[in-house]
């Protein structure tokens, strides 16, 4: 029963109540598995493109940059750094004083190699009177840590992660923002120098952001020859999703308020739909290298915007075809293989279509938006997978795809899951408008089916939370994809403080 404080709130979110009635319903009857054909491999749904190719490729990539389409770098960037430094806030915590754990040993260790020590010399100083490398040969650990963590210090422990120091240079330290800005420069520039960039942020930190930028982009506008365009946006409060008790039931706080959560990632396809672009790359703010490791990654981003523009200008003379009614029996059966075997969409059916019921076929499969994803040999990392799945339509094409969606208690589906020989490390090019140059509705292309329900806790108490379809996942569920395997050098990501002295980052 919604009472006259629910609507006001649900007004406020712009979020109406058959909303909240379906995503109530979402608790009731769960998420079903997808449905699996096969893992994705080269061969079979993964490109690994010979040097000829890759050749052919870059200079697509090449040429499209001359024209005058729109190309945005889009960077989801509001996670915050609290779990970089889980590890840390416990030692900060525990009952000893001193390093036990192998992280922590290796943490401080390694202090002086960090790129943000320099500030937190300075931090240690304005705490306690002492540098860092004093405090560590008296054994102050704590005091270390506190001056990293701490609002009296850094406050890295409450920033997000695009804010802290990664990178250390002769001259300077570089943040993720200012490493996103440097490679936007090296392969999203279009023919007059223009980059766009746009970061999605959390609304108590999009000052910080904006500060950061405005105070870096002229120097590395000069320092590319390049002209900068920086944009900001925010998850919307009408993707958020209400939390469930365990009977079910709206979740209601302590002071008997509804209960709202960010819906995850899968939300920013709303930010994404906002975008005035022609092809966007999408890439996570912790996946940055320093500039001498950043050879692979621009060659193979370059290299995925070319597979995407060769395999859309090929979609998009054959949607005129279509539309002008003026195809040959051949013509059709051609862009059926294009289809099937460039897109990697198949439907078991086609085989009983007359040519015009097929050409309706096609034309609504072609005419979809387009992403070239990154997939990097498996090595253990986790997260989603390269697949082959059955869609609603009965079709086959490829997903992105995490455990969650998947039916573990199925001995076949966990072993296609287990022996899968790639990962997603989440690097996208994706392009956004149909052959007219019309924006996709995007909103239009993600299969709601795909959500998962995750248990939480507020005050001590379980709840059910509700997550969108993943970015990546069920929100692109209905776009044409292709995978293309990439080189680990490619995912460098940060997970926590100490991956930052690793080589790559060094």
């Amino acid at each position: 029963m919604m009472t006259p404080q629910d609507k006001e709130l649900l007004a406020r979110k712009s979020i109406s109540e058959q909303q909240i009635a379906e995503q109530m319903a979402c608790f009731k009857k769960g998420f079903p598995f997808l449905k699996l054909f096969a893992a994705a491999s080269v061969g079979s749904g993964i490109l690994s493109p010979s040097p000829e190719e890759q050749q052919e490729y870059l200079n697509a990539w090449e040429a499209y940059t001359r024209t005058n389409k729109t190309i945005v770098k889009f960077v989801p960037a509001s996670g915050a750094a609290s779990r970089m430094f889980k590890d840390l806030f416990a030692f900060a915590n525990a009952a000893y004083d001193t390093p036990q754990t192998p992280f922590e040993k290796t943490f401080f260790g390694g202090l002086r190699h960090f790129a943000f020590h320099d500030d937190l010399n300075e931090a240690c100083k304005n705490i306690s009177g002492k540098d860092a490398d004093t405090l560590l040969a008296e054994g102050q650990y704590k005091t270390i840590a506190k001056a990293l963590l701490s609002p009296e210090g850094l406050n890295y422990g409450a920033l997000p992660k695009g804010l802290l120091k990664f990178h250390r240079y002769e001259d300077k330290a570089r943040t993720p923002v200012e490493e996103h800005l440097a490679e936007g420069a090296l392969y999203a520039a279009n023919h007059s120098g223009k980059v766009n960039v746009h970061f999605t942020v959390s609304p108590e930190h999009r000052n910080l952001f904006k500060t950061l930028v405005e105070d870096k982009t002229s120097t590395y506008a000069k320092e590319y020859g390049v002209d900068y365009n920086i944009t900001f946006s925010e998850q919307k409060p009408n993707t958020d999703t209400i939390a469930a008790d365990m009977d079910n039931q709206p979740f209601r706080d302590d002071d008997g308020q509804l209960l709202f959560r960010p819906g995850g990632h899968g939300a920013l396809i709303e930010n994404l739909n906002d975008l005035d672009a022609d092809i966007i790359f999408i890439k996570n703010i912790d996946n940055v290298v320093p500039d001498k490791m950043k050879g692979d990654t621009i060659l193979y981003k370059k290299l995925l915007a070319g597979v995407l523009v060769t395999l859309q200008q090929q979609a998009f003379a054959y949607l005129q075809l279509l539309d002008s009614g003026k195809y040959t029996h051949g013509q059709v059966l051609e862009i059926l293989q294009f289809l099937q075997k460039k897109l990697f969409c198949k439907n078991p059916e086609v085989k009983n279509l007359e040519d015009s019921e097929l050409a309706i076929y096609l034309k609504k499969k072609l005419n979809r938006p387009m992403r070239v994803c990154g997939m990097v040999r498996n090595a253990g990392e986790p997260g989603g997978g390269p697949f082959l799945a059955y869609n609603q339509d009965g079709t086959i094409s490829l997903q992105i795809l995490e455990s969650s969606q998947i039916d573990m208690n199925a001995p076949d589906k966990k072993a296609m899951f287990e022996k899968g020989t790639h990962f997603n490390p989440v690097d996208l090019v994706c392009g956004v408008r149909d052959f007219k140059g019309h924006k996709f509705d995007l909103d239009n292309y993600i299969d709601k089916a795909t959500g998962f329900i995750s248990r939480k806790s507020k005050n001590g108490r379980e709840l059910k939370a509700l997550e969108r379809p993943g970015l990546w996942n069920g929100a692109m569920s209905d776009w044409n994809t292709v995978f293309v395997e990439v080189p680990l050098s490619t995912f460098n990501p940060v997970k926590t403080v100490n991956d930052l002295l690793r080589p790559q980052h060094q």
